[in-house]
C-alpha cells in the first residue's frame, strides 16, 4: 500500500509540474516596426513664377564619420510664394527606397516641422493633413519676405503628440533633422 501511495503522489507531482511548466505564451510576437533608414532629405520649392529651388541633404553613412553633403540649387526670391514638398529616401538600397510613401501611409504616426532661424524672413504654412485632420507636412506653402539669410530646419518626428503647436511640444522621436543655410534675395 505504501508503494501505491508513493506512486500516486509521484504521478500527481509530475502532472503538476507538467501543467505549471507549460504556459500559454505561444502567442505570436508583436510585429516589430523597424525604424526607417533615412539617408537623404530633399525639399523642393516651386514658385508661382521663377526658378524652382531644391534643398538636399545626403548622408549615406548615417551616424558614420562622414558629414552630410548639402546641395542648395539657388537662393529664394524675396516676396514670393512657393509650393513645397519634402521627400525622404533610403539610398543605401538599390533602387533607393522612398520613405515618404511610408510616412504618408502611416500619417497618424508622423509629422514634418519647418523652423526658420537667424534673420530668415520666411513663413511656412498650408500643410497637407493626416487622416485625422492634423498636420502631416509632406506638402506645404512657403512665403518669403525681405532679402535675408538664416537657417531653415526640417524635422520629421515619429509618433508625435497631435495636435501640437510646434516641434518643441510634439514629443515623439526624431527620424531626421536637417538644417539648411538659406538666402533670400
Amino acid at each position: 500500500m505504501k508503494k501505491f501511495r508513493i506512486s500516486i503522489l509521484a504521478a500527481i507531482a509530475i502532472t503538476g509540474l507538467v501543467f505549471t511548466g507549460c504556459s500559454n505564451d505561444d502567442d505570436a510576437p508583436a510585429p516589430v516596426n523597424e525604424e526607417e533608414v533615412i539617408t537623404t532629405l530633399t525639399v523642393t520649392l516651386v514658385p508661382t513664377t521663377g526658378s524652382t529651388v531644391t534643398l538636399t541633404s545626403r548622408d549615406l553613412d548615417g551616424d558614420g564619420p562622414d558629414a552630410p553633403v548639402f546641395d542648395i540649387s539657388g537662393n529664394l526670391a524675396a516676396n514670393t510664394t512657393y509650393t513645397g514638398s519634402v521627400v525622404v529616401l533610403n539610398e543605401t538600397e538599390t533602387p533607393a527606397e522612398n520613405i515618404t510613401l511610408e510616412v504618408v501611409e502611416e500619417d497618424l504616426e508622423h509629422q514634418f516641422f519647418f523652423v526658420a532661424g537667424g534673420n530668415l524672413d520666411i513663413t511656412t504654412n498650408g500643410f497637407n493633413l493626416d487622416s485625422d485632420g492634423n498636420i502631416l507636412g509632406t506638402t506645404f506653402n512657403v512665403t518669403t519676405g525681405a532679402a535675408s539669410t538664416g537657417t531653415y530646419t526640417v524635422t520629421l518626428i515619429h509618433e508625435p503628440m497631435k495636435p501640437n503647436t510646434s516641434v518643441a511640444d510634439a514629443g515623439g522621436e526624431t527620424d531626421i533633422e536637417v538644417t539648411f543655410d538659406v538666402t533670400i534675395q
